[in-house]
Parts: structure tokens; C-alpha cells; sequence
């Protein structure tokens, strides 16, 4: 057959030549692919054509139809792909994590990273032990190709970002800000008003290198500043520094509250824009079952700490 021949030879063609080799019958080959005998001798036509045989002739009184030797040569074959057929139709996508040895990677900053990997590394090891876990810093300009390219199977981080619209999300939690301090601080334990706020040196982590940031933007609208006089890129540093200094920093409460024996904290005096995070994915992996899988996980956690 030429190329041109095996694009014609669609899966009916296949199914009816497989039925005629099987029953040798014209009747019963129809009513087995649930066709009428017109739309089956259609078909035998066709095939007829592709493979310049006659494949089949009319039985001896009428006692339904002989192969070819052409025919007998293609049975075997044509039954092995008959067969492969319905083996592809039959196989479900399946994953279960007790024996799986996947690995998931999520593409989270260090904010998210520390909110969600304490609780959630832990939960994946009890239902999955053989399965990985990769936490991967994000490029934000790729995060839509990430996923899409499958390098990456979850991002999650702020609701709003490049490419970020064309994805599947779940918001997991909002959160708001704590100013904390180091225990035993001079200026002792009380509210914080705003003025006092703006005096104190603050420390800030950005990813930039900046020193302003969602606090410097919501003072700025009330006419205020204040003096950030450390930025710095690690969330984890930043309570090493305010612990053993006299420097404050503004973070999302669920960053500051596993502190509290080293640090004390309270409400800042001015409203910030809360914090909410998501987790977004692409629509390819939308029915994978390991990707729904490791979703439940995430939304699991999300759901325990709110």
C-alpha cells in the first residue's frame, strides 16, 4: 500500500475487515459491527480498492463468502491491530500513590514555599512514599510556558502575573501583615501608632533588591514613609535580623506567628493590601489523576489553614 493508501484505511475499514476474516459471513459480520449489510458491502468496496484484491468471493450455495489467500495473509496482522486497538480504547489513566514514584514539581518563592512545604512535604510522605517532591523558584515570564512544557506541574504564588489569566486556578488562602519585633525590644510591647511606625528602622524582603514595597505603597498613600534600612531576598533571614537587632519588619502573618518565642509581633498601623495565594496549573494536566492527586494534597493544606 502507498502512503496515500494507509491514510485511507480508517479504523471502520479496519473493524469490518476484521469481522468478515472472523465470521466469514456477510449477515453476521454486519450485524456484529451493528451496520446494515449496503453500508457493509460499502465498506468491503473500499477495501477492495486499497489492497487491489478481491479479498473476498461468494460461497459455494450461498454459505456466506471465502477469503482470499490475499485475505488469509492479512488475518493475523489485522487481528494483532484489532486487538492493540481496543487494548488503547480500554486503558485508563491511573495513579496510586502508595506505589508511584512520580515526581511533582512546584514552581513556589520562598513566601509560599515556607507557608505550604512545612505541612504539606509531610502529608505527601504518608500517602506517597516513593513519590518526589521538587519546589522550584519560578520565573515569572516563563511560569505559562512552565506549565504548559510540563516543567513544571503547579505554581503558586500571588493572584496576578503574566500568563497567569490563561491558567486554572484555586485560591488557597488570603492572608494579612504583622510588624514584629525582637523580644525585649526598647520601645516596649504596646500598639504601634503610625508615627512611631514610620521612626522605627524597618527591615524588607524583596526579591529586588528594592527598598519599598506593599507597606511603603500603602503609607505613600496616606502622605507617610518610613525608614527601611535592610532589604533583603531571604524570608528566612529575615527574623534572624529582627531578633537580634532593634530593626522591625512587616510580614504575612503566617511567616511571623511560628516565631513567637523569638519574636513579638502586632497589627501595623495602617491597612496593607492582604496577601492571597493561589495555585494555578495548565489545562493539559486538568484530568491527570497523579496531578488531581497532588492538587487534593495542596488544597488540603490551603483548607487547614485558614
Amino acid at each position: 500500500m502507498t502512503s496515500k493508501k494507509i491514510d485511507d484505511l480508517d479504523i471502520d475499514l479496519l473493524l469490518a475487515l476484521n469481522a468478515l476474516l472472523d465470521s466469514q459471513n456477510v449477515t453476521q459480520a454486519a450485524r456484529k459491527l451493528g451496520i446494515t449489510q449496503p453500508a457493509l458491502s460499502a465498506r468491503l468496496g473500499r477495501l477492495r480498492a486499497l489492497f487491489d484484491d478481491r479479498l473476498f468471493v461468494a460461497g459455494a450455495a450461498g454459505r456466506g463468502v471465502v477469503p482470499t489467500p490475499r485475505a488469509l495473509e492479512l488475518k493475523p496482522l489485522v487481528a494483532d491491530l484489532v486487538e492493540r486497538l481496543r487494548a488503547l480504547m480500554a486503558t485508563a489513566p491511573t495513579f496510586d500513590p502508595a506505589q508511584s514514584k512520580r515526581t511533582f514539581v512546584i514552581a513556589a518563592r520562598e513566601n509560599p514555599a515556607t507557608m505550604m512545604a512545612p505541612a504539606l512535604v509531610p502529608l505527601v510522605r504518608s500517602q506517597a512514599p516513593r513519590v518526589r517532591l521538587a519546589f522550584v523558584q519560578p520565573h515569572v515570564d516563563r511560569i505559562f510556558s512552565d506549565l504548559e512544557s510540563g516543567k513544571a506541574d503547579v505554581f503558586i504564588g500571588a493572584t496576578h502575573g503574566t500568563g497567569r489569566d490563561a491558567l486554572i486556578s484555586r485560591t488557597l488562602f488570603e492572608d494579612d501583615f504583622l510588624t514584629a519585633q525582637r523580644r525585649g525590644h526598647p520601645r516596649g510591647t504596646g500598639p504601634l501608632s503610625l508615627k512611631e511606625f514610620c521612626k522605627l528602622e524597618h527591615l524588607l524582603v524583596a526579591i529586588d533588591g528594592s527598598f519599598s514595597g506593599l507597606v511603603d505603597d500603602a503609607l505613600a498613600r496616606k502622605g507617610y514613609t518610613r525608614n527601611v534600612v535592610v532589604s533583603v531576598q531571604n524570608y528566612a533571614l529575615a527574623p534572624i535580623i529582627v531578633a537580634n537587632s532593634d530593626i522591625v519588619c512587616t510580614l504575612p502573618r503566617r511567616l511571623i506567628e511560628p516565631l513567637s518565642n523569638v519574636l513579638h509581633t502586632v497589627p501595623p498601623p495602617i491597612d496593607v493590601q492582604r496577601v492571597e495565594l493561589a495555585a494555578y496549573w495548565h489545562e493539559r494536566s486538568q484530568l491527570d489523576p497523579g496531578h488531581k492527586w497532588l492538587r487534593d494534597q495542596i488544597f488540603a493544606i490551603a483548607r487547614a489553614n485558614k
